[in-house]
């Protein structure tokens, strides 16, 4: 059949197959043995058949789709509650842009209030309940729209599936801290499990932005401030997602986390960072995690760099992201990211422009919190003028047809075995590991004088005490799960002391005071109301043994919009430490919050500080379990803290003489700045053991660029107590063409002792390890001197060892 005729035929058989698709369905299964007549012609299409190649699948398939249906392959259906008003289709669903099909439906019945007890969707619980519930969604889009393109159901996950009663996590900054690649791997298949058995085949995770500038609010979703580290987390969150079955969506893609002045607003707009710095932390951790993880998604960021948001921008949705890194999965915008293109930013007339600008940048799939036609037909009106050629939609959307060949929603569409999702989700080996998690999340500050952990058969009255004692809201948090059971501090004190010991509890004062955040530009006195509730806790101080302060954050002060510009802590927390310690009874610091915060008059004068960030439900267990010992601490801070706020950006890695290690006087007036060092640098944190480190050894087979480079050493528990030590590898380059780093994390490892032990750790150094941007911005390994460094910290290097490249 000659190609024309053969194209009306098809023509003809759709226009055909439009009318009676209802019908089909209902007298005429499309379901057949290893195959699904999902266009309803009756035979084996190409993109139908499992065993040909996806290329070949995805080129059949565009050829039968009408400019309606690509272009609907195009858009985010936000879900029920968001934009979604219908629980399950409905008769009208047909008269719906999505009649056509939709490229992906988010957080569809997921129960996305965090909150409150009274679910939106009766869907979302049951596990096996919410698994039917999508099936029903999926079949309809199956059997009733012309072609049956499947839906890609994604959702939230970065501390835990963003559903109903799912696994919970700590919060990333947490999860960074715990410097522990297998537990982050198995937190990626937890995930990625829970996802696959209630329905959802995309998940946004992981964040991979470095957190370089402390008062952003978005700290708290982030691993930290170092690229390496990010890079290494999210490889492995992203494999375990991927190792389901299910997409990883990488975001915020690009140089989103650095907005001026840390400024969480609406487009994150003027971040600061010139060229090379943004090639060498801000790029690199979705450089590594897409060549070594191959995720399947990437969210594309409301940011603009240099002037170009980066939504519209084809350098980097197009030469960046694909042709350099080798991306090969679809981009998602970030909600009204395209909007902002001429709400914002300026750079577009209207939504028709940004729509134009978007797609020829190299954008998959928009979303919004608006019905998808508001994309779509602006879309579509582009093409039939010609202003955006079919040659660009077709490829757009055989980047979305591609994620979902191989997530094998052509072969498989439905949850197999919906039941078996009751089974499936947050199981109790998954509250055990999540609970692990947590415990290797937690990072001592400091111990004076082995103050912890407390001995309880010491103790016969404990005051707990402070704003966050008994608050539970912030184990709940935007992109996480929902309704899960919550143990407070308080709680989980009161049930570890058990009743040989006394807890009693007085609040203290809020998180906050009434004019707040104000207070932090202009103090106010004190209110009587305020003055007593420090007077009752100092009061029940003067009878305890010892006093737990539970202070820091809740989820209003930090988070996405919620920027600070001082970082101390607010309201009149550090007034009640204050009273507290006057009373000349210890006092431990228990410090919940999702960003460093400025605590120098805490760590000068309270003897013990714990760092829990924001933790999952079960906090008040293991923040307890940390205080009297059964847990060790053996978290790193992945994030600076500095003294001031004014210091910022202080971070690491950091270029030479930039914050660090200035002269006290010069003799051209140059000179110290006034505040210098960190309150607590990158890699720091304490244990209730000691570790000592020895037998350096560098294992270079030949001083060849190419070859990898194994560096050994060993690590032994000195102490009389179990605990984990992070092993931290770092690299300099000693002399090189230009200015590097002082230098960069290279490895790490997380290794448990028992008292005596001795483990032997072993690195791996690659190439890229020791690469840099030459003069022409391209990557190379230089001859010459390269210096390896073993700590505990960024600052606290124990042996040190060189190795030299000669070509």
């Amino acid at each position: 059949m000659k190609p024309l005729v053969k194209s009306k035929a098809l023509l003809a058989t759709a226009l055909l197959t439009l009318v009676t698709s209802s019908l089909w369905a209902q007298n005429k299964s499309i379901y057949h043995k290893g195959w699904i007549d999902f266009n309803k012609n009756g035979r084996k299409d190409v993109f139908e058949d499992p065993a040909e190649p996806v290329e070949k699948r995805i080129a059949d398939l565009l050829s039968q789709m009408t400019l309606e249906e690509k272009t609907c392959q195009q858009a985010t259906l936000y879900g029920y509650k968001r934009v979604l008003r219908d629980e399950m289709p409905t008769p009208n669903w047909k008269n719906e842009v999505w009649k056509d099909g939709i490229a992906n439906i988010d957080e569809e019945l997921n129960n996305l209030t965090s909150h409150t007890d009274d679910a939106p969707t009766q869907y979302s619980y049951p596990y096996s309940k919410h698994a039917s519930a999508i099936n029903t969604i999926q079949k309809w889009f199956v059997e009733e729209t012309r072609l049956g393109i499947p839906v890609d159901f994604t959702n939230e996950g970065i501390h835990g599936l963003n559903h109903d009663r799912a696994t919970p996590l700590p919060a990333p900054i947490g999860i960074g801290s715990s410097w522990d690649k297998a537990l982050v791997l198995r937190a990626g298949q937890t995930v990625g499990r829970e996802a696959k058995a209630l329905g959802y085949t995309n998940i946004y995770v992981p964040i991979l932005d470095p957190a370089r500038d402390q008062r952003w609010g978005r700290v708290v979703e982030c691993y930290g401030e170092d690229p390496y580290l990010i890079a290494e987390l999210g490889k492995q969150m992203t494999l375990g997602v991927q190792s389901q079955g299910v997409a990883s969506t990488l975001k915020h893609f690009a140089v989103y986390s650095v907005p001026k002045g840390g400024r969480d607003g609406n487009t994150r707009t003027d971040p600061h960072v010139a060229p090379r710095e943004m090639y060498q932390l801000y790029l690199y951790p979705f450089r590594r995690v897409i060549q070594e993880a191959q995720p399947l998604g990437v969210m594309s960021s409301y940011n603009d760099w240099d002037g170009v948001p980066i939504t519209g921008s084809y350098f980097f949705l197009t030469e960046l992201l694909r042709q350099k890194f080798g991306f090969t999965g679809y981009v998602v915008s970030d909600s009204e990211a395209v909007e902002y293109l001429y709400s914002k930013h300026h750079v577009a007339a209207d939504m028709k422009g940004a729509v134009k600008q978007a797609i020829d940048a190299g954008l998959n799939v928009r979303t919004n919190f608006s019905m998808p036609q508001t994309y779509i037909m602006p879309l579509r009106e582009l093409v039939k003028e010609g202003s955006v050629s079919m040659k660009t939609l077709n490829h757009s959307v055989a980047d979305v047809l591609r994620v979902k060949f191989k997530l094998g929603l052509f072969d498989q569409p439905y949850v197999a075995n919906p039941k078996a999702a009751d089974k499936l989700v947050h199981t109790a080996a998954d509250e055990d590991f999540a609970l692990q998690l947590n415990r290797e999340s937690m990072v001592l500050l400091k111990n004076e004088n082995k103050l912890l952990p407390l001995d309880k058969s010491k103790l016969k009255n404990i005051l707990v005490t402070g704003p966050l004692a008994g608050e539970k809201s912030y184990a709940i948090s935007r992109y996480g799960p929902s309704h899960n059971p919550v143990t407070s501090v308080l709680e989980g004190i009161k049930t570890f002391a058990g009743a040989s010991v006394k807890v009693d509890y007085a609040q203290g004062c809020q998180v906050t005071d009434a004019t707040w955040p104000e207070s932090e530009i202009i103090p106010t006195p004190l209110t009587a109301a305020e003055q007593a509730g420090i007077d009752s806790a100092v009061a029940k101080a003067r009878q305890a043994d010892v006093v737990i302060a539970v202070v820091g954050e809740n989820e209003r002060q930090v988070g996405e919009s919620l920027s600070r510009t001082g970082l101390n802590l607010p309201g009149r927390q550090l007034q009640l430490l204050q009273a507290l310690q006057a009373t000349g009874k210890p006092v431990v610091m228990v410090m919940i919050n999702g960003q460093p915060l400025t605590i120098n008059w805490e760590n000068r004068y309270l003897p013990a500080i714990l760092e829990a960030w924001f933790p999952g439900p079960q906090s008040g267990r293991v923040v307890a379990e940390t205080l009297f010992g059964l847990n060790n601490p053996g978290g790193k801070l992945s994030i600076t803290f500095p003294k001031t706020t004014g210091q910022i950006e202080f971070n690491f890695p950091f270029k030479p003489a930039s914050q660090a290690n200035q002269p006290t006087s010069g003799p051209n007036g140059y000179g110290k700045t006034s505040v210098n060092g960190a309150l607590y640098p990158f890699g720091y944190g304490l244990s209730y053991t000691t570790f000592s480190y020895s037998n350096l050894q560098i294992i270079q087979p030949s001083q060849h660029s190419q070859n990898d480079i194994t560096v050994t050493v060993d690590v032994t528990n000195t102490g009389n107590v179990k605990g984990d030590d992070v092993v931290q590898l770092y690299l300099k380059d000693v002399v090189s063409s230009v200015t590097t780093y002082e230098y960069d994390l290279r490895g790490f490892e997380r290794v448990p002792l028992a008292p005596g032990e001795k483990k032997t750790v072993k690195f791996t150094l690659h190439p890229d390890d020791l690469a840099l941007l030459d003069k022409n911005m391209n990557w190379t390994v230089e001859p010459g001197k390269f210096r390896v460094m073993i700590g505990s910290s960024s600052e606290d290097i124990k042996l040190k060892a060189e190795f030299e490249v000669v070509d």
